[in-house]
């Protein structure tokens, strides 16, 4: 409760001041709020948002341009006078100035990019030339490298010459004078060192490096690996390029989990907030997977009128398709979840395929015995409450639906565990085996099984 009267009252205050139109008042205000309030400000105040940038210390303004959303990013931009948005983007650090160019077309990026200075555009058209989605995309210049025949004194005097503008000064860089990577040593081992010593006394060789080239899901992987808040970017001749920090790491991971969720739901990735996205942008980033899906949907119904002789004779049986293919489909969808989960966070990967056929085999037996013995009781007992409605040879119908779950269920989680694995096979992201097209393939093939372990236990009785 107090937070959210603290929230009410900095709004009260914001409009407050606002009102004044005092620009030094204004000023004053907004560069004493914290960085995360400032960017709050600006979501609660849509008409205001490029006057609470404008009126920020650059620095500061920098600070809260780079952690809003993209769709805000934008529009500040457009709104800015150019030469705010000159010395705006100027300030920006180099992997956060990349990140947002990244999202714009190229006739804008063009432009903006003009709008740098000779060193920032240098540093900005490097970045942006590495493959979308690698580290080099991610990775900052700004970071603080001594020599290894440095001294520990040389090296403190290189970094209250050079830390202003570097992002971290946790870890300083090693390289010797072909810019080669030789070791990365943390600040603190150089503060209990003595004046004298040289760096090639403190390096052991033993570091930790991501290369431009590398996918941004190395980088994830390898900083949840290693207790390290920057790793260093080297190119194919360990040339040191680069740093890459943890908070980008983050964002970039946060991204990539709503991406996997949005796909997973059995719709493409969105690229902006929900309720940002214009209306004909959301329908098309859904409309074709759904297309997709009731086409797949129609085999169903071509399954059903393949068996529609044995429906006949059989009415009964048609009481319990729903129960057969949702069964399989919730299986399916629940491995699938699985895979692609254990698969994003690095807990599997394709050389694993084997073991997760096995235990989803063994899973698929099991979670099908217990459904298929719940479908065979139910069965029975509704039988013995209304003795006409399943006819004479309840017990055989009985042992159909129960040998036919533990089938259908066996294959949803064989099909919804070995597709993820496939696709990342193909080259494919194995978020797009979604929940939805994992059910609607087991629907299919359910109906088959189901329809088999009928004609198996009641031809002659019934069919």
């Amino acid at each position: 409760m107090s937070l959210e009267l603290e929230e009410i009252t900095l709004q009260q205050q914001f409009e407050e001041v606002i009102a004044s139109e005092d620009k030094l008042r204004i000023k004053d205000f907004l560069n004493h709020q914290n960085i995360s309030d400032v960017a709050n400000l600006i979501y609660e105040n849509e008409n205001y948002e490029s006057q609470i940038i404008s009126h920020l210390s650059l620095h500061r303004a920098a600070s809260v341009f780079k952690i809003l959303e993209l769709p805000t990013q934008k529009k500040i931009i457009k709104s800015l006078p150019p030469f705010e948005t000159a010395e705006l983007l100027n300030e920006l650090p180099p992997d956060d100035r990349t990140s947002f160019l990244s999202e714009l077309p190229s006739n804008a990026v063009r432009e903006l990019v003009k709008t740098l200075n000779p060193e920032e555009r240098k540093i900005t058209l490097s970045l942006l030339g590495y493959p979308e989605g690698s580290v080099g995309r991610l990775m900052t210049p700004d970071y603080v490298y001594v020599y290894q025949h440095d001294t520990v004194e040389d090296v403190f005097k290189t970094i209250r010459k050079y830390a202003t503008n570097s992002e971290t000064i946790d870890v300083i860089y090693v390289i010797n004078d072909k810019g080669e990577l030789l070791d990365d040593i943390r600040i603190k081992d150089f503060i209990m060192a003595s004046p004298e010593k040289r760096v090639d006394e403190l390096t052991d060789g033993r570091f930790i490096a991501l290369s431009a080239d590398d996918d941004q899901e190395v980088a994830n992987e390898a900083f949840k690996m290693n207790n390290r808040v920057a790793l260093p970017v080297v190119s194919k001749s360990n040339k040191l390029l680069g740093i890459v920090t943890i908070d980008d790491v983050l964002w970039v991971a946060n991204e990539e989990f709503s991406e996997d969720m949005q796909k997973m739901g059995g719709t493409q990735a969105l690229d902006e907030p929900y309720l940002d996205m214009p209306l004909f942008k959301l329908f098309r980033k859904r409309v074709g997977w759904l297309i997709v899906l009731f086409l797949g949907e129609m085999f169903t119904a071509t399954a059903m009128g393949f068996f529609e002789d044995e429906i006949k004779k059989a009415v009964v049986l048609a009481l319990f398709i729903p129960l057969i293919i949702s069964s399989g489909g919730n299986t399916g969808s629940q491995a699938s979840t699985l895979i692609i989960q254990a698969m994003a966070v690095g807990e599997l990967t394709l050389v694993n395929w084997w073991r997760v056929m096995r235990r989803e085999i063994i899973q698929g037996l099991m979670l099908g015995s217990v459904l298929g013995c719940i479908g065979f009781t139910r069965v029975i007992i509704w039988s013995k409450i209304l003795p006409n409605v399943y006819g004479a040879h309840d017990f055989l119908i009985g042992l159909t639906v129960g040998f036919s779950l533990i089938g259908v269920v066996l294959w949803g989680t064989l099909t919804g565990s070995m597709l993820p694995l496939i696709l990342k096979r193909l080259g494919a992201d194995p978020a797009v085996s979604s929940a939805p097209f994992v059910a609607t393939l087991v629907d299919v093939t359910g109906l088959v099984i189901y329809f088999s372990v009928a004609y198996f236990f009641l031809q002659g009785i019934l069919l």
